[in-house]
């Protein structure tokens, strides 16, 4: 059967998780698709930051030893998704709803959250926030239910769509691995990515979180579309020209 190329990317990446690294002619075997598309895919997600490009193959971007990915993203531009979510905090009121994806972006505010309790529920796809808060008396943590990510963490599929469907949230914090005014966030597994086109739909609004390197750049699926993003949340430098092309997608910015 053939895969569309958001499912081939995705499934490149679900290999390079499980073996770090791999040939063009592995892929071939394991996909079922010509060595020469394999090679263009291999070269756009490299140019998306998702891999790294050998002689012959590909191995996983960030992959140090035995250090999963989720735990490389999360040291990654450390103090930059920290001063973010120091920032996201301000958006919280007491007695809120909030939800929150699996980022490394997301945990930030997690953890920002149990130093700071505040009156609130948390609903979370991540198991690393939701052990996070999971002890700290004044926040209820909801976790979505389906199938978890060994890599992320993440909970992934349509599994929870019925319980977010019964959940008034009021603010949803996201974060991606690229945005585009073309695009909007987008991600490399389609699989997350269909539960957070869902936790989009049902929050009152969408507040994205993504650190300079992220703006510009784009990965295989979109979750939320620019005109579905109600604030957006960088350390980059806003200048006259960035503010302008948010303000046409009636995007608040800010910057930390």
């Amino acid at each position: 059967m053939k895969m569309f190329v958001t499912e081939r990317r995705n499934k490149i990446m679900q290999l390079l998780h499980e073996k770090k690294r791999l040939t063009v002619k592995d892929l071939a075997l394991k996909i079922g698709v010509s060595e020469a598309t394999l090679r263009t895919d291999l070269n756009i997600m490299e140019e998306e930051g998702l891999l790294v490009r050998t002689h012959g193959g590909a191995v996983l971007n960030d992959y140090t030893d035995n250090e999963t990915s989720f735990s490389v993203r999360k040291k990654k531009n450390k103090f930059e998704k920290s001063k973010i979510a120091e920032k996201a905090i301000e958006f919280i009121d007491e007695k809120q709803c909030i939800l929150l994806d699996a980022s490394s972006t997301t945990l930030e505010i997690a953890r920002y959250l149990r130093r700071n309790p505040m009156r609130i529920t948390v609903v979370t796809s991540g198991i690393y926030t939701a052990a996070e808060l999971t002890d700290v008396p004044e926040v209820t943590v909801i976790l979505i239910g389906g199938v978890v990510t060994k890599e992320s963490g993440a909970v992934e599929g349509t599994l929870g769509i019925n319980m977010l469907k019964k959940i008034n949230i009021d603010i949803m914090f996201t974060s991606a691995q690229g945005f585009t005014f073309q695009s909007g966030l987008t991600d490399f597994n389609l699989y997350e990515v269909e539960l957070k086109k869902e936790m989009v739909k049902v929050s009152e609004k969408v507040v994205a979180l993504l650190d300079s390197s992220k703006i510009w750049k784009n990965s295989s699926a979109i979750f939320a579309s620019p005109n579905e993003i109600d604030v957006f949340i960088t350390d980059a430098t806003i200048n006259s020209s960035l503010k302008q092309d948010f303000d046409e997608y009636n995007i608040e910015i800010f910057s930390c």
